[in-house]
């Protein structure tokens, strides 16, 4: 009977079990569900993409498994719906086969999560929570492994870079701390910024992601003039002086 249970029954089981045992995995839903294989990956890609689960080593991890890194999650434990509206505008610029590196952050992130469902992709990433995304993903994850930032959980430092520096990228993924009219994008620490800068000079193409919050948002360092990128995604809420900045530098800006 358990394999005839409708679709949001099911989902609201596992997601009981998910509570009870802070994980599963897609061969425990499997084998108590009384599914498919196929099915049960499929719930727990529903279960994700809806923001009540998080996808993480074969299985699902609680929605605010992330919840204590500042800012990289919503009080939900998933993002917030600004965030998600960029990330769905930000695939439409990103290829569906090639090499594309996407940063860490929560919009990052975001996108990322929708970047995995495309086979024919090999994400490259520094972002910890992407990276466990890997063994339930449909594209290749590779990790940019380094010393770990324990507030962002981002890798970056010198083994990071040496790695970057054998690498090139068809799209890079980029999000940042702030941003200064005069200035460009900013980040809030020299390693970060280091990685961002790193990638930017080795991408054909550079797309950044950000809520339009950040504007004149305070943050230390600038890794990138606007100049540097081929496309701005950010939210409705750009104010006036940010298009014109940007308009000037003739910098795509797409709005979500």
């Amino acid at each position: 009977m358990l394999g005839l249970m409708l679709t949001a029954e099911r989902h609201r089981a596992i997601l009981r079990l998910l509570e009870e045992n802070g994980r599963i995995t897609v061969a425990e839903i499997t084998r108590r569900f009384q599914v498919s294989a196929s099915t049960a990956r499929r719930d727990a890609v529903l279960l994700a993409k809806s923001g009540q689960a998080f996808r993480s080593h074969g299985g699902l991890l609680p929605a605010k498994f992330f919840e204590e890194e500042p800012g990289l999650r919503g009080p939900n434990g998933h993002a917030n719906g600004t965030e998600a509206s960029i990330a769905r505008r930000a695939v439409e610029l990103v290829p569906h086969e090639g090499a594309v590196f996407v940063d860490s952050g929560s919009t990052c992130l975001e996108v990322g999560r929708l970047l995995v469902e495309r086979r024919n992709l090999r994400l490259f990433t520094n972002s910890v929570p992407l990276i466990a995304l890997a063994a339930e993903s449909q594209a290749t994850i590779t990790s940019i492994a380094g010393e770990m930032n324990k507030e962002s959980k981002a890798f970056f430092g010198p083994l990071a870079l040496t790695w970057l520096a054998r690498l090139r990228f068809d799209v890079a993924i980029l999000g940042a701390a702030g941003l200064e009219r005069s200035g460009g994008a900013l980040a809030t620490c020299t390693g970060d910024a280091a990685i961002k800068a790193e990638v930017m000079r080795r991408s054909d193409s550079c797309v950044l992601v950000t809520e339009a919050a950040k504007w004149n948002g305070p943050a230390p360092i600038r890794f990138a003039r606007w100049s540097e990128f081929d496309a701005i995604v950010t939210d409705h809420a750009l104010p006036r002086d940010a298009r014109i900045a940007l308009a000037a530098e003739k910098v795509k800006v797409v709005l979500a």
